[in-house]
């Protein structure tokens, strides 16, 4: 094979693992990067100086760049650029001086200028590139916090020389959007409100006098993926987009999914300290080790029974009303039920809550309202099979994760659930490929449809469910194809 060049890929993205983390758009960047350069390109991420960063994960920082002045309304801001290494990462951080203290808060989202903020962020970032020389192959950007970086490419700095870079464009989740005023083209300097409020630009699809930061971010950049080919077939054809369905039609031709990979240096049973007994796909009896520790930990009975487990946010999206459904189905069926998250709406918890008081004398129930990452660990290493019965799934990383550890994922047939999951029972796949139970309709028949069938395979057939699991632990879901994929996307981009 020819060896490919090596590219130079600078990611503009308002998360990243470790230091600034919110969702899973962090742990995308964290990944994709390492991959990236490991493949012998040359990777630099930028981000806003947040208050709230994990310096302990920082090495090196020191300013690279004392005076970056970032037009402002009428004037400029003045900016200093940080720069440091996240666990082998090469990470810029920019640090505005002004009195709208941008990011210099108790969180990284919630505000009510948020919209301002990353619009405010988006022209420093490329500000700093024009003006430190830099002129990447591509640029990377991420959900609507970062849309505008091509709009300000192509407005701004392509007529100044900038013309060699390309952008792609990662939409994480469609619900959010950057929908706006006209007060962001004023801030921004890009003026002209005949222009950009124009339905083929940045003009929003259901408000006419809002502009829509992520559709622009469609329309301006060389290519856009989301993080599953079946999620990008949800949000332009089945009514997924959110209002951007027309917009996606229009330029159908630059997008497409791409499934996230998980770091399998943190998500692996064979090296995770994080449990008492580590294990392998041949040593898969070390994963029973970790069952009794987690009965340990949680004071449940210790017996024959299949441990059902739930992990994520408590989000109205995540199907909520099935994973009630699903404890209480769970203990009829005579298996143990375990449940670690928790919702920023004080009523889901409550709700939570409530349930936990009911089930508290329950020996094969325990639900842990919080998040707490040992347990996390423990209960991917330690529980039988993971639910993950979403209403929409843009690409989902428990399901991955439950596979590497062998733990059988019960998932409902969306989004990246769907392209990453195969059923045990009803596909065409050769058996070797099944790793999971999947089901279709969002009811409690649809759920029992499928856990009942895992249920009942542990318990009668517990050969066929042990090969289910070597299947699952052998899925390979690392960077390493999500890589590739974007390096083709790359090469596409440049060429075209």
């Amino acid at each position: 094979m020819p060896s490919r060049p090596s590219l130079f890929i600078v990611h503009i993205t308002p998360e990243l693992a470790t230091v600034a983390k919110v969702g899973g758009l962090a742990d995308v960047v964290f990944g994709l990067s390492r991959e990236l350069a490991i493949r012998g390109n040359h990777v630099e991420i930028i981000l806003p100086k947040y208050a709230t960063l994990r310096l302990d994960h920082i090495f090196e920082l020191h300013v690279v760049y004392q005076d970056l002045w970032v037009p402002w309304y009428d004037g400029a801001i003045h900016c200093t650029v940080f720069f440091g290494f996240v666990h082998g990462r090469k990470c810029f951080f920019i640090e505005p001086h002004s009195h709208d203290n941008f990011f210099n808060r108790g969180s990284i989202y919630g505000f009510r200028d948020d919209v301002m903020r990353y619009a405010f962020f988006s022209r420093a970032a490329m500000e700093f590139l024009w003006k430190a020389g830099k002129h990447p192959d591509v640029i990377h950007v991420h959900d609507w916090q970062t849309a505008l970086v091509p709009v300000f490419l192509y407005e701004f700095y392509q007529p100044l020389g900038m013309t060699h870079p390309r952008v792609c464009l990662t939409i994480h989740n469609f619900a959010h959007q950057g929908v706006t005023g006209v007060e962001v083209l004023q801030a921004t300097g890009l003026q002209r409100p005949e222009r950009f409020f124009d339905g083929a630009r940045l003009g929003d699809n259901k408000y006419p006098k809002a502009l829509n930061l992520l559709k622009g971010g469609i329309v301006y950049s060389n290519f856009v993926t989301t993080v599953s080919p079946r999620y990008a077939f949800e949000t332009k054809d089945q009514g997924q987009g959110f209002g951007l369905e027309p917009t996606l039609h229009l330029h159908h031709a630059k997008y497409g999914g791409v499934v996230n990979g998980i770091d399998y240096d943190v998500w692996n049973p064979e090296i995770d300290h994080q449990i008492p007994v580590r294990y392998g796909v041949d040593s898969i009896e070390g994963k029973y080790d970790n069952k009794r520790a987690l009965r340990h930990r949680l004071m449940l009975a210790d017996n024959e029974k299949p441990i059902v487990a739930f992990i994520g946010r408590l989000d109205p999206q995540k199907g909520l009303e099935l994973v009630r459904h699903a404890i209480f189905y769970t203990l009829e069926r005579g298996a143990q039920f375990v449940l670690l998250g928790s919702s920023p709406d004080d009523g889901i918890n409550a709700d939570f809550w409530n349930l936990k008081h009911m089930l508290n004398d329950s020996p094969d129930c325990h639900l842990e309202i919080g998040f707490d990452e040992d347990l996390s660990h423990l209960i991917y290493a330690g529980a039988d099979m993971m639910l993950v019965p979403s209403r929409f799934e843009p690409c989902g990383l428990t399901q991955l994760i439950a596979l590497r550890y062998g733990t059988i994922p019960v998932v409902r047939e969306v989004g990246g659930l769907a392209d990453t999951i195969i059923d045990k029972d009803y596909s065409h796949r050769p058996l070797h490929e099944r790793n999971g139970y999947v089901f279709r309709d969002f009811d409690n028949a649809g759920l029992e449809s499928a856990l009942e069938r895992a249920i009942a395979c542990y318990r009668n057939h517990p050969d066929h469910f042990r090969e289910l699991m070597k299947n699952a632990m052998r899925s390979d879901f690392s960077w390493n194809q999500p890589g590739q994929d974007y390096l083709n996307i790359y090469d596409y981009i440049r060429e075209g």
